[in-house]
């Protein structure tokens, strides 16, 4: 099991925890939407609950709970920038489908 960060993707999850001081890491998880099932949800883990799985990758701490890691095992989180927008996105081999626009995604 493992989650990885490319190198953008570990600068700015760097650049985003150092404002964020005694947290735990970054939170990836997931959320029923779209017409698909799922979407990703990447934020601050303010700390790690019972059942939290920590990975580490390019010295930032990655915390799934374990409901998701059945869904985001294997996942390399990117960081893209295109014109005046940015985000992270997900190279995920679980997946076996997603919606036209990107928004979500199935796994198998």
């Amino acid at each position: 099991m493992a989650i990885t960060l490319s190198a953008a993707a570990a600068e700015r999850a760097v650049s985003f925890l150092a404002k964020h001081p005694g947290a735990a890491g970054m939170r990836l998880g997931v959320k029923r939407t779209g017409c698909s099932g799922w979407s990703y949800v990447v934020d601050v883990a303010s700390d790690v609950a019972p059942g939290d799985r920590v990975f580490e990758d390019r010295g930032v701490h990655i915390v799934v709970d374990e409901q998701a890691l059945a869904l985001v095992d294997g996942t390399e989180i990117g960081f893209e920038r295109s014109g005046l927008n940015a985000q992270f996105v997900f190279t995920n081999p679980n997946v076996v489908g997603a919606c036209g626009c990107g928004e979500s995604f199935s796994v198998g």
